[in-house]
């Protein structure tokens, strides 16, 4: 049996999750990583917020440990909550046909790799993504509602963007980031850790201090896509920044190049599980 990173750290069901259930839980554990993920940004960036000025540290392990909850919260599906997860599984399987979406054999309760199966998933992380950051906004509305100098702090609680704004370089900064998270999770699958998420959760904090700087690390298309959207639509009476659109397809392409590179290298160089 082909092992992943979830087949040695999270129980899995024994009978394949149907298409409701597949919705279900990417949608609910991107919700919780969102949720987590953009207040803790909220606590950081926000004025008359007790955690105000925190610092990059604690956006980092904030990151992580938001992953680490939703990932265990969508157990069932692998824990995606992520399309570049999805579709680095989509190549995976192209590659190696024993290859499932959730780690297992299909007869183990595997979640084949089909057209239709990798939509769901992606679409319930974007609609997760959009209800979390909602989420995140309801609980620092009053925050929110207060003027800044530089509107642009609110914008950043929901997006990444760039310290040096230089759309190639930018995307490659989101592929190299994405490449890491991505062969780290198709690699350590065949090792005898057993550490469960908070391997992928610690993977997403050294990212985050050793990669993130210069972009805010989004590695994941619906992290930034779904909150920024919903950053465009949600009222603050303080006022507010534009969403920056002209950058939203860096944060889009990258991670997407690089869910489809890594698993051709990662397999080329035999390291595959």
């Amino acid at each position: 049996m082909l092992a992943t990173l979830n087949d040695l750290l999270v129980p899995m069901a024994t009978a394949t999750p149907g298409s409701g259930e597949i919705f279900a839980s990417e949608f609910f554990g991107t919700a919780i990583l969102i949720m987590f993920g953009v207040g803790t940004c909220c606590t950081n960036n926000l004025l008359k917020s007790k955690g105000n000025g925190g610092g990059w540290l604690m956006i980092n392990f904030g990151w992580g440990l938001a992953v680490y909850m939703g990932v265990y919260a969508a157990f069932k599906t692998g824990g995606h909550l992520n399309p570049a997860v999805t579709i680095m599984k989509a190549v995976w399987h192209g590659l190696d046909s024993n290859v499932t979406l959730n780690g297992p054999s299909v007869a183990k309760g595997g979640i084949p790799v089909t057209a239709t199966n990798v939509l769901i998933y992606i679409v319930a992380q974007m609609l997760g993504a959009m209800v979390g950051a909602l989420i995140a906004y309801l609980a620092y509305k009053k925050q929110f509602d207060q003027k800044m100098e530089d509107p642009r702090f609110k914008l950043w609680c929901f997006a990444t963007a760039p310290e040096v704004r230089s759309p190639l370089w930018n995307t490659i900064t989101e592929i190299i980031g994405t490449f890491g998270l991505l062969a780290f999770v198709m690699v350590s699958g065949g090792t005898p850790t057993e550490v469960g998420p908070l391997a992928v959760a610690l993977c997403i904090v050294v990212i985050g201090i050793g990669l993130g700087g210069p972009t805010g690390y989004a590695i994941n298309q619906v992290r930034d896509l779904g909150p920024r959207i919903m950053f465009s639509l949600l009222p603050m009476k303080g006022g507010k920044s534009d969403a920056d659109w002209g950058y939203s397809w860096v944060p889009i392409l990258g991670p997407t190049i690089g869910a489809i590179i890594t698993p051709l290298i990662v397999v080329a160089v035999g390291m595959a599980v």
